[in-house]
């Protein structure tokens, strides 16, 4: 296991790279983030910036069009993104894990050839169709399906829900889970290559949501959608367990985005505490509220050291499944209790919407929903424990 996991000290070029990243944030993400946020408006000129930084690239190799780094790199500048803008981190991160890393992993080299140089390349996005309405966190009751017909083409009828990057000028792919057939009545469930525009596919009117208002989010309908069998990903019946790893992988870089958020709040909450005078002096020098500061730095600090190590077992070829969730869990919970800490220590003006810490306290409900609940961890980690 790498040594900075112990010592928390990053090699220099993945602290070379968290700097560029933390850069980028504060001097382009931060100063459009409330507008984008104000205005529900995708933000395509910080996504432009972020595809010329790489940042699309970072785990895959060169051979693909990527940064030849690894997950870890990505889930760094997850962090600084998510301190400052946490739409704009989950753009990213479902662009980079959801999108193009189901290619990556189970796609064929033809597959990969066609789709990961411009997915890593960050001028287009990919988009991972699972969720359905009757079907969350029970993946299994996926009821859209895809036939195989005799012209060997698959038609793919059904349809989505909650679906992160599905319906901007620039999504070229989306890759869905579907019912392809039945094995001694337990349904087979494939993944299956869907570029867009196609004609069959729309992306529905957009969610009016309570948090991530510049991420792009849509239900997504298919009608007699037509494409190749050669777009089947992976193994046919292999679709719901590939993306499960897709999911646990996800998992850290979920909770790399939420120690973000948990230490963007700290940051803000520290700046403030220094600044606002109370009674004759900063309310930092009062112990209700630097002691709730502390906590805070706490949290975050824990969060990290669980994602740190969730991908250090990863990058290992280590069994991190529990590591995962565990990350998740304790980061997502540490983001929304910051958040909530954080609008308390800013008092009124916690609650208006021009000032950081509010957003944060919108946008980090859903850490403990998306990528699996906050249930759904406990019940992963309980049965990784041997209950």
């Amino acid at each position: 296991m790498p040594e900075f996991i112990a010592t928390g000290m990053l090699p220099d070029h993945y602290e070379q790279l968290a700097k560029t990243v933390r850069d980028f944030a504060q001097s382009v993400v931060a100063p459009v983030a409330a507008k984008h946020d104000e205005e529900h408006s995708f933000p395509y000129e910080v996504v432009s910036g972020m595809a010329d930084m790489g940042l699309f690239g970072l785990p895959f190799p060169e051979e693909y069009g990527g940064m030849g780094g690894d997950y870890f790199a990505l889930c760094l500048a997850l962090e600084e993104l998510g301190k400052v803008d946490q739409s704009v981190a989950i753009t990213l991160e479902a662009g980079v894990s959801l999108g193009a890393m189901p290619v990556y992993r189970f796609g064929n080299d033809e597959q990969k050839q066609e789709w990961l140089p411009l997915l890593a390349s960050g001028k287009a996005l990919g988009a991972f169709g699972l969720t359905e309405a009757g079907g969350g966190t029970d993946a299994g009751a996926t009821r859209t399906t895809a036939r195989l017909e005799d012209d060997g083409h698959w038609v793919i009828n059904g349809s989505k829900q909650f679906i992160t990057n599905s319906g901007t000028d620039i999504t070229k792919l989306v890759t869905v889970t579907a019912v392809t057939g039945d094995t001694d009545g337990n349904k087979e469930i494939s993944s299956i290559l869907v570029p867009v525009p196609i004609e069959g596919f729309t992306a529905e009117p957009a969610y009016n949501k309570v948090g991530w208002n510049a991420s792009d989010t849509h239900p997504l309908s298919f009608d007699d959608v037509r494409v190749p069998a050669e777009n089947l990903l992976g193994e046919r019946g292999r679709g719901y367990a590939n993306f499960l790893r897709i999911l646990d992988e996800g998992r850290i870089a979920i909770a790399a985005l939420s120690v973000g958020s948990a230490q963007g709040c700290v940051d803000e909450c520290v700046k403030y505490a220094k600044e606002r005078q109370a009674f004759g002096a900063a309310i930092g020098t009062y112990q209700a509220i630097a002691f709730k500061i502390a906590r805070m730095e706490a949290r975050a600090h824990a969060a990290r050291t669980a994602y740190y190590d969730a991908a250090a077992l990863m990058l290992a070829g280590k069994p991190f499944k529990k590591a995962a969730s565990i990350a998740k869990l304790v980061a997502s919970e540490a983001a929304m209790d910051n958040a909530r800490d954080a609008t308390q220590v800013f008092g009124g003006y916690g609650f208006m919407n021009e000032y950081p810490v509010a957003r944060h306290y919108r946008d980090s409900k859903i850490l403990e929903i998306g990528e699996g609940t906050t249930e759904v961890q406990l019940m992963l980690i309980a049965r990784e424990a041997g209950l």
